[in-house]
């Protein structure tokens, strides 16, 4: 009989998945290093035990210990699968900009989650990195894995992903491709590769808002490059151990709304459903075709799961809030769709100003049209009731009518965005926009500028 003596026992021999539909004007063989088949399906399982077996072989983690770390989510399910099985307790400390999912599912799986502000220095005290480390000395009998400065994660990498690619290519491989967070995985894969053929070309993934791929060519540390992104899973504010730059050939940037969009196209195009990283790889991939040619064989890793981005790349509105869904808009009409079962918010002309102001925090809205029983006869915004306030401190108990400004322009819904635009240029802070039902929605400036790709 063939079987695992537990869950740990089924970590590893990923396969190599050949990439067809997103790849086609590439030359070389584009073959996917599936890491979602993992038990934790993710890449970081791996590391997640090899650091736990370091720690308990030196006597950092003793038996009944507490494990603590700073996770975006897929090293916490690793560590979680092997606690489980060991009998640890497990602390993750994530930031706030990590899927709903990936904190459910490790609150599934037993473990406690803290969650704390993404924008925030490394050395904030708030910061999920200071968080850990002052857990882990507050916490008796704990340890804390401290995964981007831990050599136990890229040792797992030299010792199981590399050894991997290399016998499932024969030995053919001649790049490799992966996101870069922690370090672990390109360092420890990108070391064994070159040690096999110095010849592999090693590229890293990083992201806008990420220090790497500067740092990688100038060995300068550029704090104004660092800035709060979407894409989860790579680029970093500081520089981690594991991360070995002089095994990496070079880096390429990917920008969140790419990294977003091919998501979905791994999904929709190759059958991959897959997390956030992936879609930033693939991505990679294509801006790096020039230095593949024919009869190269390239080998990009997949680091995690669709599953825990449902809630973000998956949903259309999540996409679209952020400018991220490539639709076609021509049209008043295209710009107010989503909204038209939602009431225009205005207020009445013999309204106070604090009746206008309270609405408009409702509402997280900064400007309205005023209206009478003839209709729209005036209108209000944040910066008109600044200046009257400015003049007279007890504006709250007067009528709009008394500080109100013109109307705003009315025009039919079938107008172009160019001819709306240009309304809102000549003058205007917005324009009302009539559907075919005789209802009424407001355009602004953030509306017209949110839908430029």
């Amino acid at each position: 009989m063939k079987y695992a003596e537990n869950i740990l026992g089924t970590i590893g021999n990923t396969p190599l998945v050949k990439m067809n539909a997103l790849v086609k004007d590439i030359d070389a063989l584009v073959l996917a290093k599936y890491e979602t088949f993992n038990p934790g399906n993710s890449v970081k399982d791996r590391m997640a035990v090899k650091m736990i077996e370091d720690a308990e072989a030196d006597g950092r983690l003793k038996p009944g210990g507490t494990i603590i770390e700073g996770t975006s989510g897929n090293t916490g399910m690793g560590l979680a699968l092997a606690a489980i099985v060991k009998g640890y307790k497990l602390i993750c400390v994530m930031a706030d900009k990590q899927s709903k999912e990936k904190m459910d599912i490790l609150r599934a799986v037993g473990a406690k989650v803290m969650v704390c502000p993404t924008n925030v220095e490394p050395d904030d005290p708030r910061s999920y990195y200071s968080v850990s480390k002052r857990l882990a000395e507050e916490t008796p009998n704990s340890w804390y894995v401290n995964q981007y400065d831990n050599p136990s994660n890229a040792a797992a990498h030299y010792e199981s992903t590399g050894p991997e690619i290399w016998e499932q290519t024969d030995g053919k491989v001649t790049h490799f491709v992966v996101g870069v967070g922690t370090g672990g995985t390109i360092s420890g894969v990108g070391k064994y590769l070159k040690e096999q053929n110095p010849n592999v070309k090693v590229w890293g993934i990083d992201t806008y808002g990420s220090v790497f791929k500067k740092y990688h060519e100038t060995g300068i540390f550029d704090e104004n490059e660092i800035y709060s992104y979407v894409t989860e899973g790579i680029g970093e504010d500081i520089l981690p151990k594991n991360v070995d730059f002089s095994i990496i050939d070079g880096f390429t940037k990917v920008t969140d709304k790419d990294a977003a969009v091919y998501t979905q196209r791994l999904a929709k195009e190759e059958g991959m459903f897959l997390g956030n990283s992936a879609g930033a790889a693939i991505k990679g991939v294509l801006q790096l075709k020039e230095h593949f040619k024919k009869g190269d064989v390239v080998v990009v890793l997949f680091h995690d799961h669709g599953s825990r981005y449902v809630g973000k790349m998956f949903n259309d509105d999540w996409m679209r809030d952020r400018g991220f869904l490539d639709e076609e808009i021509s049209t008043a009409s295209d710009l107010i769709k989503d909204r038209e079962e939602r009431p225009l918010v205005t207020v009445k002309t013999e309204e106070l100003v604090s009746h206008a102001i309270e609405r408009m925090r409702k509402h997280q809205i900064s400007q309205m049209p005023v209206v009478d029983s003839e209709g729209f006869v005036g209108s209000v915004d944040e910066s008109i009731m600044f200046s009257a306030f400015l003049d007279d401190k007890h504006l709250g108990a007067t009528p709009i009518k008394e500080i109100m400004q013109k109307p705003y322009p009315v025009v039919e819904d079938s107008i172009s965005l160019d001819e709306l635009a240009k309304l809102i240029k000549n003058g205007n802070s917005a324009v009302l926009v009539k559907n075919k039902s005789n209802e009424y929605q407001i355009v602004t400036k953030y509306d017209i500028i949110s839908n430029i790709n």
